[in-house]
């Protein structure tokens, strides 16, 4: 590439494409692992209901609708082909990820915050605000979920960390991981009280590194030895947080409006981009790390480019000439 079209390159700003898919808040976001139909990405929102969408695009493809309330997670398994809900109206839900259609409907009795798949995509995994964590058998529908009491307040998140282990963290300002082999007192293997209330837990991809949000700091940990091994400070109070699939990089967002691409060594921001007109309340990678996805208090979906520049999804970038905007709805930051 010659000096002009490197200078073309550093003359080019970010460009989220808006998703507008959503009528309120969006709150939960998740992506698929890679299959031979690409990636997808699935959304939750206190319109009540969760879309499906093209990962790299954010084409629509359908709408999972049936919950009476808000809908605050959803997930999808790795190769697609179910996707959970949890929600307002005390339940969680599974679909058909092809279909769209309602598979079965997990009763609580109150309101379902967090819901993921097992690796297996054996198991549904559901924090509520009854304190609990429930584990349901999805080969059998009627088997009595296994429960897992130790939280005071309020369940924020909940992750599988790996076939027995499980992430969680509540309001009551403690984060801990869990054996679910032990249904009783004794089923903690970690138990840290936290300096606020958590907002939010991500796993990476490889299964190596656990991320953690609480207040304006987001912590690393290597999940395998559930050792603290980085704490970092940004300019607000942050309410999601992703690490890159294979880069010592991570994105955040929160309370600003903001999204912030940090050094996963030193905490230091690498980028900034605004474009939301709300708090940011959720935020991914996408499983290539080509991508990041946000929701906000907006209503909107946005996805960024990692590479800013890069001939990519809808992103297209002809040179020498000037800056190229990618089809479809986008906006400058």
């Amino acid at each position: 590439m010659d000096d002009k079209s490197l200078l073309g390159l550093s003359q080019i700003k970010q460009l989220a494409i808006t998703c507008s898919v959503h009528t309120r808040p969006v709150v939960s976001l998740r992506f698929s692992d890679v299959s031979d139909l690409g990636y997808f990405l699935v959304t939750a929102s206190k319109d009540g209901q969760s879309q499906l969408l093209q990962g790299d695009t954010g084409d629509w493809i359908g709408t999972l609708s049936g919950h009476k309330g808000a809908v605050w997670s959803a997930v999808l398994n790795s190769d697609s082909s179910q996707v959970a809900t949890g929600a307002a109206d005390f339940s969680a839900k599974l679909w058909d990820g092809f279909t769209g259609d309602p598979l079965h409907s997990f009763e609580h009795k109150h309101i379902v915050k967090c819901v993921d798949f097992d690796a297996q995509c054996g198991r549904l995994l559901t924090g509520s605000n009854e304190r609990l964590l429930r584990l349901f058998d999805l080969s059998n529908y009627d088997s009595p979920p296994i429960e897992l009491p130790g939280h005071a307040k309020s369940l924020r998140a909940a992750i599988f960390l790996n076939q027995y282990l499980v992430a969680s963290a509540a309001d009551d300002k403690r984060f801990v991981v869990r054996d679910v082999r032990c249904s009783d007192g004794e089923s903690a293997v970690l138990d840290r009280e936290l300096s606020g209330c958590p907002s939010d837990l991500q796993l990476r991809l490889d299964d190596s590194r656990l991320l953690l949000c609480c207040g304006s700091q987001v912590s690393i940990w290597d999940s395998d030895r559930l050792v603290e091994l980085s704490s970092h400070s940004l300019p607000c109070q942050i309410y999601s947080a992703a690490l890159h699939p294979s880069e010592p990089v991570f994105v955040c967002g929160g309370e600003d409006f903001v999204l912030y691409k940090c050094s996963a060594e030193d905490g230091s921001v690498v980028e900034s981009h605004k474009g939301h007109f709300g708090p940011v309340h959720c935020v991914r990678y996408s499983p290539d790390g080509h991508l990041y996805a946000s929701g906000s208090e907006d209503g909107t979906l946005r996805l960024w480019q990692h590479k800013i520049g890069e001939n990519y999804g809808l992103w297209r970038l002809e040179m020498p000439k000037e800056t190229a905007a990618p089809t479809g709805d986008s906006e400058a930051s």
